[in-house]
């Protein structure tokens, strides 16, 4: 029973957490997800990618409308897959490298991750990773990066953050990314994943979404576009908005590392604050300075949205005392059910 409620659970907090958005209206949601792994832990700023509910996968490089019953995709900007620079997932393969919600698993471990990815790879992705035709491996799955694009729940904690889209902004997106080359630049400064998905949501919402040269030295970071966003949804209160959390599958994969900004992973990390202390104390005092004035951004702990098995209606987690919007979910209410889980797109 627990492997059915944590596939569901996840799904749900996708889907329903956005105010039955598949169903009632459209919805952009920045997944602010948390860094893994060891180049996780040297850099945790993590990964940012943007979830459209109403907007859907022809293929990996090709947008267009959703049918019903379609949960959408997930759209982000990626390093050296088959040279392009943004490839498109649908939701449920990008969180768990299958296409039903049925077929999740209750608890994974590195060889299902390998397995469910691989499967999923060979019939939908070949283009994009093709086997390696040579050696040893020859038939076997290539390295790179191309494991990001499907079972990112395996990984890591999802942050949700949504804002409602209309009809015409959603043909209007995508019209411009149809239409526009799509050729890899990636940079980790200057042209990362967030910097993308800023890019993206400024396409619905133009200059809403900024740098912020005090608390990130001009790096755009996931957690400066969920701080953007908030700060935007909060001068516009007409526009719905709302967070989720999506939790990391159980099992034996290593837990994701908290996310930070630039600012923040220095001020917070003693291996790298006290140094700096000692070499530059005026520097230092700088950087405290700068990330208790605007750095600090509490992720959306407390959104899981939970749906029970064989209840009719989901039940939202209540907010701890104390918290303000951005830090729990806009909507704390009884939830629509989920709907048959549709078969593969």
């Amino acid at each position: 029973m627990r492997g059915i409620r944590v596939a569901l659970t996840a799904f749900a907090v996708v889907v329903l957490a956005m105010g039955g958005g598949v169903w009632a209206r459209a919805d952009a949601a920045l997944l602010m997800e948390e860094p893994y792994a060891e180049f996780g832990a040297f850099n945790p700023t993590g990964h940012a990618a943007i979830y459209l509910n109403h907007v859907c996968a022809e293929s990996p490089t090709r947008l267009r409308p959703c049918r019903a019953g379609e949960p959408g995709a997930v759209i982000s900007r990626y390093h050296k897959i088959d040279g392009y620079d943004w490839l498109a997932i649908p939701l449920i393969p990008y969180l768990y490298a299958v296409e039903r919600v049925q077929d999740v698993p209750s608890t994974a471990n590195a060889e299902l991750e390998a397995k469910l990815r691989d499967q999923y790879r060979r019939e939908h992705l070949l283009a994009l990773a093709p086997d390696i035709v040579a050696g040893k491996r020859a038939g076997e799955a290539p390295g790179g990066e191309w494991t990001q694009l499907i079972g990112a729940s395996y990984d890591r904690r999802i942050y949700g953050f949504q804002i409602e889209t209309t009809a015409e902004e959603d043909e209007r997106f995508m019209d411009k990314f149809n239409d526009s080359p799509n050729v890899g630049h990636f940079n980790l400064l200057f042209h990362n994943c967030a910097d993308f998905s800023k890019t993206l949501l400024n396409v619905y919402y133009p200059d809403g979404i900024h740098r912020n040269f005090f608390v990130d030295v001009g790096i755009t970071t996931p957690k400066q576009v969920a701080r953007s966003l908030t700060k935007y949804a909060d001068r516009h209160p007409e526009l719905t908005f709302s967070t989720f959390m999506i939790p990391q599958v159980p099992g034996s994969i290593k837990r994701s590392h908290p996310i930070d900004g630039v600012v923040e992973s220095v001020v917070k990390s003693k291996k790298y604050v006290l140094p700096l202390a000692v070499l530059n104390p005026e520097l230092t005092a700088g950087l405290v300075v700068a990330y208790l004035t605007d750095g600090r951004f509490k992720s959306p702990n407390d959104a899981e949205v939970e749906m029970v098995p064989g209840e009719t209606e989901t039940k939202s987690v209540e907010p701890a005392a104390g918290t303000t919007r951005g830090a729990v979910p806009g909507a704390i209410e009884r939830r629509r059910p989920l709907p048959p889980a549709a078969g593969p797109q």
